[in-house]
């Protein structure tokens, strides 16, 4: 699974135009988020394949700013402090998360800047949460 960063005009419609760019090349979204921060508008979305979203998005003259792969974590939404824990064994492992959201099957999503470290720190956390 890829996020990719993108730069939006904030401007009634681009967030549409987006769309219509993903739908004509039958790419799914399968999580994700806009914002405006700063009058400039940037989407964070989740694809299962980032070269497709990529392509398509670029060719429609939108602007790709960043593809990661991610790591994809399900919280146990009975047990309170889930994202404290795993967030706390990323600081242990040195990692910084970068983007943090839910996507459509109801599974956490994160962008890291080190994923190899990021997969260790989620293993960590994994085997806490099954003992």
């Amino acid at each position: 699974m890829h996020d990719l960063t993108i730069a939006l005009e904030h401007r009634p419609g681009a967030l549409a135009d987006m769309g219509d760019a993903l739908g004509r090349a039958g790419v799914s979204i399968e999580g994700g988020g806009a914002f405006a921060v700063n009058g400039q508008g940037v989407a964070h979305f989740l694809f299962h394949d980032g070269a497709a979203a990529r392509r398509a998005l670029e060719a429609a003259g939108i602007r790709v700013l960043q593809q990661t792969e991610v790591l994809v974590q399900r919280l146990r939404q009975d047990e309170p402090g889930q994202l404290g824990k795993l967030t706390r064994r990323m600081a242990e492992a040195g990692v910084n998360i970068e983007v943090l959201y839910s996507d459509h099957e109801h599974q956490l999503i994160l962008a890291v800047d080190d994923i190899d470290k990021g997969r260790l720190g989620s293993a960590v956390w994994e085997r806490e949460r099954v003992s």
